[in-house]
């Protein structure tokens, strides 16, 4: 579980991403979650982007992808919303929790 702080330090490193991967009509299916995975397992942090064509609410698309991929959501804005996972081998440090 991510704290306030930690989750406000993600938002800042990921205000600079481009959207690694896009919702569309299709939803969240199998080959989605499996290219999220991939994605967090090289990346750590990334931005999803939820087009116009999703049928599903922003929070709903970026909580079911997050629980299909074991990762945490950071952020949520607009359209696009930020993914957390640790890998194996943690490229970010964030703030220590209390």
């Amino acid at each position: 579980m991510l704290t306030g702080k930690q989750k406000r330090h993600l938002r800042g490193l990921g205000h600079s991403l481009a959207p690694v991967i896009t919702i569309g009509k299709g939803e969240i299916s199998e080959a989605l979650v499996k290219e999220t995975d991939e994605a967090l397992e090289h990346h750590e942090l990334i931005k999803v982007k939820i087009l116009e064509s999703c049928l599903l609410d922003r929070h709903e698309a970026a909580e079911a992808l997050a629980s299909a991929c074991g990762a945490e959501v950071a952020q949520v804005l607009g359209r696009t919303f930020l993914l957390f996972r640790r890998a194996q081998e943690p490229k970010l440090e964030l703030p220590k929790a209390k």
